[in-house]
């Protein structure tokens, strides 16, 4: 595996196993509370630009589970805030930590603060990417359906940050994806053309959920209207219009589909409370299962090498 974690693009098929091996191996020693602290004396340094609920307290607690500490960063209350180079704040960083997770709006300065680190860095979540959500995600599918081979997987929504990351997964791994999003709301063009590209599981675009939800095994939704986005909402909410996920789409999928959703969810606009609620419903699975995965990540990059072999 890499040094970093920046997206999923970069990872291999042999790096989505390890992680997922390993998660399972955390989640199960969680559960027997057993102890295990392979980063004793390690310090995850946590910058924030965007503020977070999953993200802060799945890796703070991750890291104390597994033996180490975190430190929560503000970006206004760091030198970042008043005009510091990325680059000088990497370099600094990288005296003192183990290792860095950063959550911001560019996907840019993620990969400048890696560039710049001697120590491993994680993206936490960029307009862009989110492939510790994606990770995540994944894992349910594993623990639902056994497997994500030869499932279809739809995502209905937003061609947001969630979008561009399960493009880069289809792109890597064995599974359909189709993806529905109104126009002028579709993923990142350059994500995409690499998809088209390069592709070879199918990934498809449309602009109807009806169709893109028919026979699926996995349905995804998040918000329509994300962070720094608040000021369209209305323009949004009337663009999103008939791409709720609501039980009388999920009639069209298989019968044993699974939704999942990243949160936080706004009930009553991208997915209803019947659903959310219901019995295909691992919304809550997949938000525990930010903690183990990324206490997996956390430990294949920060750990001693010699420490993991035991």
């Amino acid at each position: 595996m890499q040094k970093d974690l920046l997206n999923l693009y970069d990872l291999t098929k042999k790096d989505f196993d390890r992680i997922f091996k390993r998660t399972a191996t955390l989640k199960r020693m969680h559960q027997s509370h057993r102890h295990y602290h392979p980063l004793r004396g390690k310090t995850l340094g946590m910058i924030f630009e965007k503020p977070s609920t999953r993200t802060r307290v799945s890796f703070e607690v991750g890291m104390f589970q597994l033996g180490g500490h975190a430190l929560y960063l503000r970006w206004t209350d760091t030198q970042l805030g008043r005009g510091e180079s990325i680059a000088d704040t990497a370099r600094v960083l990288s005296r003192y930590l183990d290792g860095v997770m950063i959550r911001t709006f560019q996907q840019a300065a993620v990969e400048e603060f890696a560039q710049n680190a001697s120590v491993p860095v994680i993206n936490g979540l960029t307009d862009l990417y989110h492939p510790c959500q994606i990770l995540a995600d994944l894992f349910t599918v594993i623990e639902r359906h056994g497997t994500y081979k030869g499932r279809k997987v739809t995502y209905i929504g937003d061609g947001n940050n969630i979008a561009n990351t399960w493009i880069d997964a289809a792109l890597r791994l064995e599974f359909d994806l189709t993806l529905a999003c109104p126009h002028g709301y579709t993923p990142d063009p350059d994500v995409l053309h690499r998809a088209q590209q390069e592709a070879s599981s199918q990934i498809l675009l449309v602009h109807d959920p009806w169709e893109a939800v028919r026979g699926a095994d996995v349905v995804i939704t998040d918000t329509w209207v994300s962070m720094g986005q608040e000021k369209l909402y209305r323009e949004r909410i009337k663009a999103f219009k008939g791409f709720q996920v609501n039980q009388q789409l999920l009639h069209f999928a298989d019968p044993q589909v699974i939704v999942l959703h990243c949160l936080p969810a706004h009930r009553g606009e991208e997915i209803t409370d019947e659903v959310m609620d219901g019995p295909h419903s691992a919304v809550f699975d997949e938000a525990e299962n930010r903690l183990h995965v990324q206490k997996a990540i956390l430990e294949l990059l920060m750990a001693d090498a010699q420490r993991l072999r035991k």
